[in-house]
């Protein structure tokens, strides 16, 4: 699976509530989530990104609280991948549940900048910086993972997954 977009890059211990503010967390809409993604950190964020653009970060990245809104204002925004030094646990789990492809990658993140071209091919952990002709690896994910992710989600690889099954 091959992604490519324009990064739009934050640095460290951007929080769930940065992500996705807590005023909107009883919205459920996707598409509405995404109007307010990362509002309060990049007013123009929702200005500026383009369906298949990534986001980069430092440290920790989706800390805070568990809320599942904050992955899913992501995806809903156009996002198609999160590189960053590292993640909080249940932002990733919460990543995975809803087909959000993210990547651990410190030299990615590092000599990445905003409005850089990147190229990501999540089976072989290959991310390219087209913009700098420089190349980084992560750790590639695994074929059951790339089903969900491509699936949409767990939800969807569990319906799908029951669909063949009835067959």
């Amino acid at each position: 699976m091959k992604l490519s977009g324009k990064v739009h890059k934050y640095g460290a211990n951007v929080d769930t509530d940065a992500i996705i503010p807590a005023r909107y967390l009883n919205v459920s809409d996707p598409a509405e989530l995404a109007k307010h993604c990362m509002e309060d950190i990049d007013a123009e964020f929702i200005n500026k990104v383009e369906p298949g653009d990534i986001i980069v970060a430092t440290t920790n990245f989706g800390s805070g609280s568990s809320r599942e809104h904050a992955p899913l204002a992501i995806k809903a925004s156009g996002i198609s991948c999160v590189i960053a030094h590292s993640f909080a646990r249940i932002f990733y789990r919460n990543s995975m549940n809803i087909g959000l492809p993210i990547l651990e990658c410190i030299e990615a993140a590092e000599k990445s900048d905003s409005g850089d071209i990147l190229e990501v091919e999540l089976a072989t952990g290959e991310i390219n910086n087209v913009t700098k002709n420089l190349s980084f690896k992560a750790k590639p994910y695994p074929e059951f993972m790339l089903e969900l992710i491509s699936a949409g989600g767990l939800i969807e690889h569990t319906k799908q997954k029951l669909r063949v099954g009835e067959q």
